[in-house]
């Protein structure tokens, strides 16, 4: 007889895969827009940089809240069914933002780079937050203190840097596995971007004049 924690195991997977499926930028803007972000934006990303750069504060606001959401859902109502230590929590982390990345309802393709989805699913293990704390670190410090351009290189150096981070301050390994498998998706998504990359820049916020 199967376990009850595979039933709810399952349950959760499904529920994240599916809901990361939903590319909300792509038909947020195609609502209220009409305009199709896949094919509009220069990456192809539907993900909420873009949603803001096509549709303005209303439509980013609302793809950053929703994409936020589809991480956060099903890892925050996981825990109460399942301990964060079984290693069935590592697909309900990762299932998200696989979705996310590979949606179902695009045929696996045109799915967006993750980074959004990736906070919150950091943020539904809370109270347990060291892991998105880490991530906003780093995404806060090459954003602003070091600024790292183009986009994609900043975001790749991010999650490297966040994962190592958290190899000092996690000691949950089924944490430590979701996270390095949701680094390794960010940075897979953004290569093709960085192929094409334009030459890379570093501006340092304090640097005397």
């Amino acid at each position: 007889m199967i376990n009850k924690n595979v039933y709810y195991a399952l349950l959760f997977i499904f529920l994240g895969y599916f809901l990361g499926s939903i590319m909300f930028g792509y038909l947020i803007l195609k609502t209220f827009k009409k305009v199709d972000i896949i094919k509009e934006s220069k990456d192809n990303n539907p993900g909420t940089a873009n949603a803001y750069l096509y549709g303005g504060m209303v439509c980013g606001t609302s793809t950053l809240i929703l994409d936020l959401l589809k991480g956060f859902i099903p890892v925050y109502f996981a825990k109460f069914f399942i301990n964060i230590d079984n290693y069935w929590f590592i697909l309900i982390m990762i299932a998200p933002v696989i979705g996310h990345a590979y949606p179902i309802y695009q045929k696996l393709r045109k799915g967006g780079k993750c980074i959004a989805v990736s906070f919150g699913v950091l943020l539904g293990l809370c109270p347990y937050l060291r892991c998105a704390i880490a991530l906003a670190f780093w995404y806060i410090f090459f954003s602003t203190l070091i600024v790292i351009k183009p986009h994609a290189l900043r975001s790749v150096l991010t999650y490297l840097c966040f994962f190592i981070t958290i190899i000092f301050i996690v000691r949950i390994v089924t944490i430590l596995i979701s996270c390095l498998i949701i680094s390794l998706t960010v940075i897979l998504k953004h290569i093709k971007s960085l192929k094409k990359m334009e030459e890379p820049k570093v501006c340092f916020a304090f640097r005397r004049r």
